[in-house]
């Protein structure tokens, strides 16, 4: 059996691995298009490769993703974090799980997975092929040919062919996949952070609130986390699963909106009026700048009393009720105007893709085109920051490799 991978990232690799685990004595050649192997995995989490989450149960894994949840709570009986886990540790790779539920290799390079990935396929003899982009794939009788983009190097004719060739920033880059009579979902960009150029909230760059809840106004879109303030806007886990929930939304609005902060995680304003008046009665002649309230750092505590107006010097008893309520306000409900998105770091990633219509995730076959499997982020699935994206790719791959 002839088997070709397209695409020389994670996903491809993993599947390769997959197929030769499976099916010992299959011919598996690997088809990358740049130079480069296993890019994403080598720049990702900062060089350190957030390889998987440390969520064991597949209800809660499965909400971290926008788009591809209800079909990945089925894909992940097959093969979840914990099975990812298990993987990379019986192939000799230590991993450890953070407080955040990142995981990472114990080395803290991105190099032990590559490594360990690279090893595998030479162990097996999957073949790779380097500057080998694909212009088409043609159905002929059981059989795929592949065309390559270079038009000297002759067709080639497989008995199955797994794609994972990732993502693309622009639609035509799954023309190819259209043309098969797959149906594509338009890509916009998911997890990025949000550009404020009138703010002057920037003035605070570097401050992280741990626990904040943020909104899209006119929208359902929330979430709540650690929010960095940057000197561009905002940042951190709480934005960016913003971005991705709303990854659609907030294309459709040219990355035009009002972002909604509250920056105590406390929801019930009465509760908040009432902590603030015992700590006016607690600290009646101290001055406001002296007794922060919420546990607020220092900095966003004084920007937020001259957005209210009220002078840091002023003392606790002389607030009034006026004061008081532009403090809840703020403190529940600050509005920023944001004009505009930065990619986050060099994790790039792709909202839509081959869409999950096309597929049959019990063995990630194409529904329209006979022994063509797809597998990572080509398809129409994205998950939040924390090792969800490197997940989706292994349990995708593992289950194209089965070439069910």
């Amino acid at each position: 059996m002839d088997v070709a991978i397209i695409g020389g990232g994670a996903s491809g690799f993993f599947s390769a691995i997959a197929v030769k685990e499976n099916f010992p004595n299959a011919n598996v050649v690997i088809f990358e298009k740049s130079t480069k192997l296993l890019s994403k995995v080598s720049v990702s989490g900062g060089g350190r490769c957030n390889v998987t989450n440390g969520c064991t149960s597949i209800k809660e894994l499965s909400k971290a993703y926008p788009r591809g949840e209800k079909q990945l709570q089925k894909a992940f009986q097959i093969f979840n974090t914990k099975h990812a886990f298990e993987w990379f540790e019986s192939r000799g790779v230590p991993l450890i799980i953070q407080d955040d539920n990142c995981v990472f290799p114990k080395s803290q390079k991105s190099q032990s997975i590559i490594d360990c990935l690279m090893n595998q396929i030479n162990i097996l003899g999957v073949e790779i092929k380097l500057e080998h982009g694909i212009k088409s794939i043609n159905p002929l009788n059981e059989k795929l040919q592949l065309e390559f983009t270079n038009e000297k190097i002759p067709t080639k004719i497989f008995d199955k062919v797994i794609v994972a060739s990732g993502g693309s920033p622009k639609r035509e880059g799954f023309n190819w996949l259209e043309k098969l009579n797959h149906k594509i979902e338009n890509p916009v960009p998911s997890l990025f952070t949000f550009n404020m150029p009138n703010e002057t909230i920037t003035s605070l760059m570097g401050i992280v609130v741990e626990k904040s809840i943020v909104s899209i106004q006119g929208t359902k879109l929330k979430s709540e986390g650690p929010l960095l303030i940057t000197h561009w806007g905002m940042s951190g886990p709480a934005i960016l699963k913003l971005s991705s929930f709303g990854a659609r939304i907030l294309s459709e609005n040219n990355y035009k909106f009002n972002v909604q902060v509250n920056w105590i995680n406390i929801t019930n304003n009465d509760f908040v009026l009432n902590e603030l008046k015992s700590i006016a009665i607690e600290n009646a002649n101290k001055i406001l700048s002296n007794a922060k309230p919420f546990l607020l750092p220092e900095r966003l505590w004084l920007f937020i009393l001259e957005k209210c107006e009220l002078p840091s010097t002023k003392k606790w008893k002389e607030v009034g009720k006026n004061g008081m309520n532009k403090l809840v306000s703020l403190l529940t409900n600050d509005v920023y105007s944001v004009e505009g998105k930065t990619t986050f770091k060099e994790e790039f990633v792709t909202c839509g893709g081959v869409s999950l219509e096309s597929i049959d995730f019990r063995t990630m076959q194409s529904k329209v085109c006979k022994n063509l499997y797809f597998t990572g982020e080509v398809i129409d699935v994205d998950g939040i920051t924390g090792g969800y994206n490197f997940q989706a790719a292994w349990t995708t791959a593992f289950i194209a490799g089965k070439l069910n």
